[in-house]
């Protein structure tokens, strides 16, 4: 394979998908590179986190197909993660129980997940919370249990919806910051669901701008030059600048 040529983790040709008499989403296809980041982005209802079960599994498409390392999904499966915006954990078990939870489903055993368990905690830095339940910590703190929950079972494929939107600002800030070393580190492909350009432009590979239902893929963006640059000076690039007031331009047509 050239350096011009980039392998895709996951594949989607020609997806539709309707609700009843509902089009949400028609002839829909994209390719996510492996080991970057897509951000899906649109305006509100468009079907992002439509087409994200449908790649994870959890809905079918009404016609169409999703390839994931060139097999076809009809299912969910452990070559994907699904991190979800409402955190989704078990508020009977404690932190270590809830990241270790997907392992235990495979059967790991309890010595080797908890291992493995307590190497992500440390990643998303929970350390000490290990015994701590889900009411016990802030909404921030429970999302990265859930994105903890995902890295652990090691699947190549990690979906992540909307996951930093019931965050403050400042919170929302460092999580960006991890995603960055995350997508830096693990070697994964990830797939961002998220409402913010500023955010899709900052932590994103590629940005997939999706049109108003039944949805389409409108464009596609690669930020390039400033992704390069040190995380904390990627705001203040001007072509960070210039690709956020590009990309609104592209969707304010679409804002009631």
């Amino acid at each position: 394979m050239s350096n011009d040529q980039v392998e895709n983790a996951v594949t989607v040709k020609n997806v539709y998908k309707n609700y009843g008499d509902v089009e949400a989403l028609r002839d829909l296809s994209l390719e996510f590179p492996k080991g970057q980041l897509t951000s899906l982005l649109g305006p509100s209802g468009c079907g992002k986190t439509t087409l994200l079960k449908i790649i994870a599994g959890l809905l079918p498409a009404t016609q169409g197909e999703v390839l994931v390392n060139g097999q076809q999904v009809n299912k969910p499966g452990p070559d994907r993660a699904f991190v979800f915006q409402d955190f989704a954990l078990m508020p009977w078990a404690s932190v270590i129980r809830n990241v270790a939870f997907g392992l235990e489903l495979r059967g790991v055993n309890k010595s080797e997940r908890e291992s493995i368990a307590i190497k992500y905690i440390k990643d998303v830095g929970l350390t000490g919370f290990e015994h701590s339940y889900p009411h016990e910590l802030s909404g921030g703190m429970r999302q990265r249990v859930g994105l903890a929950r995902a890295l652990s079972v090691d699947s190549p494929v990690l979906l992540m919806d909307e996951p930093f939107s019931a965050v403050d600002e400042q919170t929302r800030r460092k999580f960006q910051e991890d995603l960055l070393n995350l997508v830096k580190n693990e070697n994964k492909t990830f797939i961002f669901v998220t409402h913010s350009i500023e955010e899709a432009v900052y932590v994103s590979d590629q940005v997939a701008l999706l049109l108003p239902r039944p949805s389409r893929v409108s464009e596609i963006i690669k930020p390039s030059s400033f992704k390069n640059k040190d995380i904390n000076s990627i705001r203040k690039d001007s072509e960070y600048l210039d690709t956020v007031e590009r990309i609104w331009k592209s969707l304010r047509s679409y804002v009631e």
